[in-house]
């Protein structure tokens, strides 16, 4: 909004001048095509590199997972926009409405199933940490499939509600509740985790002896693990809560011309939510030798049956 109008007291309150901000729809689908192939690159690593097998990567993939459904949705929605604009589509027609909802609870499942699924990363990294000798008893692969199962249950039956009832208050406020509540489990976890880290990294710093030296690369291994996370968990940060913000002002403020003109953004939040898909697996790249290794092998390699093998 600029500051005339802003400054002028006879300006309506349902009323604002700031223009909505368009994007171009190039730049949807780039950015929708780019993080679809990355996405699927890291599903892929994980599923040929037999190294990558473990609870943590498979909540990765989970992870991948729910982007990838992200991307597609956004991409196809972009993509019903365009055949709406060239008279290809009834923007009112039945099935036009029932790809649109579709299409939105493909990205409420992909929002909430990001939450969970660092959830579980954190609480698997905890348990990595702080009881590296019962691990493999605590986080069986068994225990990680009913894991990632009622993740992708309780995702696909609450992006479906949120959908179909999201005229009503209470569920948008289910929904925001539920994103502060998990940033507020994970944001705590992560301080947790950084803490004990640091304590365990000193008293592994004062030891003197045999032995001390592997302790001390295992300390920096898991603080090297916590950072990645931090990574992650901050891009979705930066990605997200504009978006779920645009929610909040949706609910709580329908007529004031400055929410009127953070509502003009939207296209920009979306722009950053389909970017969450695309950065994911730089981070895992950058922090990961043994993902780097996999996605090297499988770009050169130009028979991919082999290369899982």
């Amino acid at each position: 909004m600029n500051t005339t109008t802003a400054s002028t007291p006879s300006l309506p309150i349902n009323q604002s001048d700031c223009q909505e901000v368009k994007v171009p729809v190039s730049l949807f689908f780039t950015i929708g095509v780019v993080s679809l192939a990355e996405n699927l690159l890291v599903l892929v690593a994980v599923i040929c590199n037999r190294n990558l097998h473990s609870p943590m990567y498979c909540f990765i993939c989970s992870l991948a997972a729910f982007n990838t459904i992200a991307s597609l949705s956004k991409t196809w929605e972009n993509l019903m926009l365009v055949f709406i604009d060239v008279g290809h589509l009834d923007q009112k027609g039945s099935s036009e409405k029932r790809m649109d909802d579709l299409m939105d609870s493909l990205l409420c499942m992909s929002f909430i199933g990001s939450i969970f699924s660092f959830l579980a990363i954190a609480a698997d990294r905890y348990i990595t940490i702080f009881h590296a000798l019962r691990y493999h008893s605590i986080m069986t692969m068994r225990r990680t499939a009913a894991i990632l199962g009622i993740i992708w249950a309780t995702c696909g039956v609450s992006a479906v509600l949120m959908v179909r009832f999201f005229d009503f208050t209470f569920i948008m406020i289910c929904f925001i509740v539920l994103f502060l509540v998990s940033l507020a489990l994970i944001g705590s976890l992560y301080m947790y985790m950084f803490m004990l880290a640091r304590m365990h990294a000193r008293k592994i710093t004062a030891l003197q002896g045999s032995g001390s030296d592997g302790r001390h690369q295992q300390g920096g291994r898991n603080m090297r693990g916590v950072l990645t996370l931090t990574i992650l968990f901050g891009a979705f940060m930066v990605c997200w809560a504009p978006f779920a913000f645009h929610l909040i002002i949706i609910m709580t403020c329908t007529t004031n011309p400055y929410c009127e003109c953070y509502r003009s953004l939207f296209q920009l939040h979306v722009v950053l939510l389909m970017s969450h898909a695309l950065i994911d697996p730089a981070i895992y790249a950058y922090r990961s030798a043994e993902l780097r290794h996999t996605f090297r092998k499988m770009l050169a390699c130009s028979d991919w049956r082999q290369c899982c093998m």
